[in-house]
């Protein structure tokens, strides 16, 4: 399983992940969609539903100047496929979107992150999004290895 981080040098506005996974999309997608999942992962996840329009909250332990809060809300959804979301961190002033995309693979899954909509101003909040993906991109690989 790798991580590969396809954010050209010179993009501001979006970042762009790929994992090849050796898992399934559907154990993939559960992982994406599974709030005791996610909790594991990405953030604690509180009054999910996979529905459009559908509001959700990540929330954590804050760090100056962030209170630890992502205000998400559900804008695409295709089972086993594609996972598209704002995600709103309204006291840093960032409002982008957040896309999963999953592609079978021979091997398993092929589960590409995209994060767009980063401000030019926003350079510290992208460099931060960048690091904290890889860091929560490498929690997710190792959930997917040991669960069922």
């Amino acid at each position: 399983m790798s991580l590969i981080d396809n954010t050209a040098p010179s993009q501001t506005n979006s970042l762009s992940f790929e994992f090849d996974l050796n898992h399934g999309p559907e154990k993939v997608w559960r992982a994406l969609t599974d709030p005791a999942l996610l909790t594991e992962w990405l953030l604690p996840v509180a009054e999910l539903e996979l529905e459009p329009g559908a509001a959700f909250i990540l929330k954590t332990q804050p760090y100056p100047p962030w209170d630890g809060t992502v205000n998400c809300r559900v804008l695409e959804i295709e089972t086993h496929k594609k996972l598209s979301y704002a995600w709103v961190v309204g006291d840093m002033g960032l409002d982008t979107i957040v896309t999963f995309t999953l592609t079978p693979t021979a091997s398993g899954t092929r589960l590409s992150l995209v994060q767009s909509g980063f401000k030019p101003e926003q350079k510290q909040n992208f460099g931060g999004a960048r690091y904290g993906w890889k860091q929560m991109g490498g929690k997710l690989v190792e959930l997917l290895t040991r669960t069922a």
